[in-house]
């Protein structure tokens, strides 16, 4: 039930990812893999906003700082795969431009689902720091 959510929110954030994606890069013609990070950047705010209140209970195994920290460790590979997956489709490989932004969003949402769900909000082994704290 958790991917499923899961899958939802990433979606809406993929939406934010895309649109700014499209709009910017494909439409208006700036550099995509600026637009790229920056519009991953923003959709990992929403990511991360949307997926405390509808899949991971925030504060479990890390106080809130650090698990945002560590969310935007996480995504900050996240962004260097993405990154990756448009360079070589786009520029190595002469794909489409959108096609390859929705192939390196999925690549990107399986990464950040895995590590996520295994290790920053992992629920089953919380730390016993009496500074966690559930929000």
């Amino acid at each position: 039930m958790k991917l499923i959510r899961y899958f939802f929110v990433g979606g809406i954030a993929a939406v934010v990812d895309i649109g700014i994606f499209v709009i910017f890069a494909k439409v208006l013609g700036f550099n995509y893999l600026i637009v790229a990070a920056v519009g991953f950047t923003l959709a990992t705010f929403v990511n991360y906003f949307l997926s405390v209140r509808h899949v991971f209970e925030s504060g479990v195994r890390f106080r809130r700082a650090h698990e945002i920290g560590l969310v935007y460790l996480v995504s900050a590979i996240g962004l260097a795969i993405n990154q990756t997956v448009l360079y070589i489709g786009i520029d190595r490989l002469g794909w489409e431009m959108i096609l390859t932004k929705i192939v390196a969003t999925g690549v990107v949402f399986v990464w950040n689902y895995t590590i996520r769900s295994r290790f920053v909000f992992k629920a089953s082994t919380p730390i016993k720091d009496p500074a966690c704290k559930s929000s």
